[in-house]
């Protein structure tokens, strides 16, 4: 009993000992987009000053594929000693239920560090529809049931889910048209080749400023700071029907809770300094700094909800 008593306790000293010594080399955060993405901008929004916060670099690598799978596996597998970790989307609790044979568990082998932003997307129309809000879109649908479209960024993607969750709240058989990217589904909007697409806020700003699309509302649960006049679906009435995209950090599972903590408390001082919000604010992005509890705690809501909301609609990856 002695002899466990001090390899316990030798264990615990070696533990503490890493977490102060704590970083004593770069940090890389593997970014599961490609670079331009809004999940990469919002990494490198931060990127700088997390670096001179932790006293090492950060450096930023792209992984792109797979919805974000494919970077999401390597951290999980990386040693989980805090100098590898990964900035993922809302797409994490989407992944399991779109995607066969992930090579991670994505509930067991990631834990959460923080939410970096949150960036909402916003129901956007062409104006040669006429319609004035989200309830004369409705109307219509509820009139021409399997005759209205809405256009997605890809099978899974945040436009998609959102749109997913519009439809079951707002109770309307519409059809889903999922387009190869933003740029794609805004094009066929504006052209009115399909009836409307829950756009990345910073996408669609100038297009909805220059009245060459209108912003009926905003798909998020929360309001815009960019376009704050703009009510949500669920102010519409639509309840539940806002789909929280976010941004986060997360680290391999056993990473020591005091390295976590670091990172976290670093990145919340990061994410409270003006120029960053600044920064953010231009992709029409938020700072959503949590703590690592409620992280993990949103990640395993969010993977319950979405299970179901996939399963009901029957989506699967393309």
């Amino acid at each position: 009993m002695r002899l466990l008593i001090a390899v316990i306790g030798l264990a615990i000293a070696a533990t503490t000992a890493q977490a102060q010594n704590w970083p004593d080399k770069p940090i890389h955060i593997i970014v599961a987009f490609t670079p331009g993405s809004a999940t990469d901008v919002i990494g490198r929004a931060v990127s700088n000053e997390l670096s001179a916060k932790l006293g090492q670099p950060v450096i930023i690598e792209n992984k792109p594929g797979a919805g974000g799978t494919i970077a999401a596996g390597l951290v999980a597998k990386a040693a989980p000693d805090g100098y590898t970790l990964l900035l993922n989307s809302s797409g994490h609790t989407v992944s399991p239920w779109i995607y066969e044979k992930l090579t991670y568990d994505t509930a067991k082998d990631l834990v959460g560090v923080s939410l970096i932003a949150r960036q909402p997307n916003i129901m956007v129309v062409s104006p040669d529809k006429g319609w004035k809000s989200v309830s004369d879109l409705v109307k219509q649908a509820k009139e021409q049931p399997g005759k209205i479209s809405f256009a997605s960024a890809g099978v899974g993607s945040a436009t998609h889910m959102n749109g997913e969750k519009f439809k079951a709240a707002a109770k309307i058989d519409v059809l889903h048209v999922p387009y190869k990217g933003t740029p794609e589904a805004l094009n066929d909007v504006m052209g009115g080749r399909v009836e409307y697409f829950f756009s990345p806020v910073v996408a669609a700003l100038s297009l909805v400023r220059d009245k060459r699309l209108v912003a009926l509302a905003n798909g998020s649960p929360t309001r815009s700071s960019v376009l704050p006049d703009v009510p949500t679906t669920e102010e519409a009435g639509y309840k539940g029907s806002g789909y929280d995209y976010w941004a986060g950090l997360l680290a391999p599972a056993g990473t020591p809770p005091a390295v976590i903590g670091k990172i976290n408390k670093a990145l919340a001082e990061v994410l409270a300094m003006p120029e960053v919000k600044e920064r953010l604010a231009k992709i029409g992005a938020d700072p959503a700094p949590n703590t690592p509890q409620e992280f993990d705690a949103l990640v395993v809501r969010e993977l319950k909800e979405n299970g179901e909301l996939i399963k009901a609609a029957g989506i699967k990856a393309q």
